[in-house]
C-alpha cells in the first residue's frame, strides 16, 4: 500500500510521486542575460551622446575609442604591466591586513582580556580616515612599495576584524560550553566550533575589506606612485587623455569584480547547508 500523502491542496495523480517540501527553486535561464541589459544600455546611451555631440569627447572619450585605446594599450604591453603590478600590491597588502584582522578578532571574541585590551584601540583607529593618513605614511616609509602596501593593509584589517568579532560574539553560549565540557583544546573549539560559527559573518567582511583593499589602492597609486593602473591614469590626466583614465578606472572595477565574484563562489561553497 502507497503510503505517500500529498500536500495539502495538492493532488497528486496515479504513480506520481509527491515532491520533497524543500524543493530548490530553479534559476530561470534568462536570469544572467537580464543582469546585462541595464549596462549594456548604459554604455549605448553613453555611445549616442558622444556621436551627436551631446557629450563631448575631450570631456569623456566615447565607449569606442575607450576600447580602441584598451586595445592599443594591450598590444603595447602597457596595460597588462601595470594591471600585474597593481594585482601585487592589493594582493599583498590584503593578505597581511585579513591576517591581521583575523587574529585580533579570535583573540578579542574568545577572551575577555583580549577583547578590553584589543576592542577599544581598534575602534579608535577604523573612525581614522586611512586615506589621510597617506602623507604621513610617506613620511614614515618613503614613496616605495611600504606606504602603499600598508595603506591596503590598514584599509582591509578594520571590516574583516569587525564581522569576524561579530561572529564570534554570535556564537551561543551553550555551544561553547558544550566544547569546554568535551574537554576541546582552544585550538579545537576554534576549528570545530569557532570557524564554522563565524564563517557567515567572516566571509561578508572579506568583500567588504577587498572592496577597501581596491579603493585604497586606487588612492596609494594616484598619490605617489612611478607604476601601477593609478600611475598611467595620473600620466593621462597631465595629457587630458580621458580614454587612457576610462581604461584604467575600468580595470579596476573589473578587478574588483572579479575579487568579489571568487569571494561569492566561496560562499555558495563554504555555506551549501544555508537555504
Amino acid at each position: 500500500m502507497d503510503t505517500t500523502t500529498a500536500p495539502v491542496g495538492v493532488a497528486v495523480g496515479p504513480g506520481q510521486q509527491e515532491r520533497p517540501a524543500a524543493v530548490r527553486r530553479r534559476r530561470p535561464p534568462l536570469r544572467p542575460l537580464r543582469r546585462w541589459v541595464s549596462p549594456v544600455a548604459l554604455v549605448a546611451l553613453w555611445q549616442l551622446a558622444s556621436s551627436t555631440g551631446v557629450l563631448d569627447e575631450r570631456q569623456l572619450a566615447s565607449p569606442a575609442q575607450v576600447a580602441a585605446t584598451a586595445v592599443d594599450l594591450v598590444q603595447a604591453g602597457t596595460l597588462g604591466t601595470q594591471t600585474l603590478i597593481s594585482l601585487q600590491r592589493v594582493g599583498l597588502g590584503f593578505a597581511i591586513g585579513a591576517t591581521i584582522g583575523l587574529a585580533l578578532a579570535v583573540v578579542a571574541g574568545l577572551s575577555r582580556i583580549g577583547e578590553d585590551a584589543i576592542d577599544p584601540p581598534m575602534q579608535m583607529l577604523r573612525t581614522l580616515p586611512h586615506f589621510g593618513l597617506v602623507t604621513l605614511f610617506i613620511i614614515w616609509f618613503g614613496i616605495g612599495e611600504t606606504p602603499k602596501v600598508a595603506l591596503i593593509a590598514l584599509g582591509a584589517t578594520f571590516p574583516l576584524y569587525l564581522n569576524t568579532l561579530g561572529g564570534i560574539r554570535g556564537i551561543e553560549r551553550k555551544t561553547l560550553e558544550a566544547a569546554k565540557a568535551l574537554h576541546l583544546t582552544w585550538v579545537q573549539r576554534i576549528r570545530h566550533v569557532v570557524i564554522p560559527g563565524a564563517l557567515p559573518q567572516t566571509l561578508v567582511g572579506l568583500r567588504q575589506s577587498l572592496g577597501i583593499a581596491w579603493l585604497s589602492l586606487i588612492v596609494a597609486e594616484t598619490i605617489a606612485s612611478q607604476s601601477g593602473l593609478g600611475h598611467m591614469i595620473n600620466h593621462a590626466k597631465d595629457f587630458l587623455q580621458t580614454d587612457v583614465i576610462v581604461v584604467g578606472l575600468a580595470v579596476y572595477s573589473l578587478l574588483g569584480l572579479a575579487t568579489d565574484a571568487v569571494v561569492r563562489y566561496l560562499e555558495r561553497k563554504a555555506l551549501a547547508w544555508r537555504s
